[in-house]
């Protein structure tokens, strides 16, 4: 009963997010009296929590029986998606706040939505899976290093701390994660039933703390946020995709890298954005915004995938 209440919710994640969104426009102090920014680590915490528990030590071995393909996903994903923010950054000319949330959006690793969604394209899920497993792995070293690259000439970026953080937010939880997968299976179980709700509410929550606090400069900007976010979306998937027409025939492979490089943990941006970039409040928001629309955009592109041999 609980575990599909918990898969029920959990569908519902696209609508949710969208209510929220314009519930913190409209009312603002509500929503930030409602959840603090300063819960957003925890909540993200306890999200990469639930993705450890999904992860066997068996899901990495994608990486040595075909690395090729798990290599050139990890590659499309950290050089294919902050180009594209660094494109759009100039070519919009974004204020400082924008430009660096966009850019930590491009830098951050694969969402964990991206392996669901991969299956509702009938994609190669496997390789989905392996590919956000390395990325997420990886992103202490990435995400801090190309954001570094792509906006340290603009402001300060403390790349030691940035990396702390990623570990302490995203590492340390799936690593805890798969610990508790692995030594206490009975306990594990339980909670991966209700863990699918949890992550959707808290992906909600993030939601609303981001956008309750920014409400008057989002609307205010509101026209140029969903522009850039939408295209650094779209875009994502459409490279992606182009990259898997150019090294494989397997359209369950070509899926699979096409949602790997367009779907971004764009919590993790956003937890960034809050810690390390507290003196720009706009940075926090395409972070806030990508994870309404990576989640809609997914659904529609599943039901494309789907009918696509």
């Amino acid at each position: 009963m609980l575990k599909n209440i918990s898969l029920f919710v959990s569908k519902q994640l696209a609508i949710l997010v969208v209510l929220a969104t314009l519930f913190s426009l409209y009312y603002p102090q509500v929503g930030s009296s409602l959840v603090k920014t300063s819960w957003v680590v925890y909540i993200l915490g306890i999200i990469m929590f639930g993705m450890g528990l999904n992860v066997k030590a068996s899901d990495f071995k994608e990486l040595f029986i075909r690395p090729k393909f798990v290599l050139i996903g990890i590659g499309a994903q950290f050089i294919i998606m902050p180009l594209i923010a660094y494109v759009l950054v100039k070519g919009f000319n974004l204020p400082l706040g924008l430009a660096i949330g966009v850019v930590l959006v491009g830098t951050c690793p694969g969402g964990t939505s991206s392996n669901v969604i991969t299956y509702l394209s009938k994609g190669d899920v496997a390789l989905s899976v392996g590919i956000t497993s390395c990325t997420t792995l990886l992103a202490p070293f990435m995400t801090p290093i190309l954001t570094k690259l792509l906006i340290g000439q603009s402001i300060d970026v403390n790349v030691i701390a940035m990396f702390l953080s990623v570990v302490k937010v995203v590492i340390v939880p799936i690593v805890l994660g798969i610990l508790a997968h692995r030594f206490l299976p009975k306990i594990a179980g339980i909670l991966k039933d209700v863990l699918p709700m949890i992550s959707t509410l808290g992906i909600v929550a993030i939601v609303i703390a981001v956008v309750s606090v920014s409400a008057e400069k989002i609307i205010a900007n509101l026209g140029i946020i969903v522009l850039v976010v939408v295209c650094h979306n779209l875009f994502g998937y459409l490279f992606g995709f182009l990259v898997g027409k150019s090294v494989t025939k397997d359209m369950a492979k070509i899926k699979a890298l096409s949602v790997e490089v367009g779907m971004q943990n764009s919590g993790l941006a956003t937890s960034l954005a809050l810690t390390h970039f507290a003196t720009q409040p706009l940075a926090a928001v395409p972070g806030a915004l990508f994870s309404v629309w990576h989640n809609i955009s997914g659904g529609i592109l599943a039901s494309i995938f789907a009918r696509i041999k």
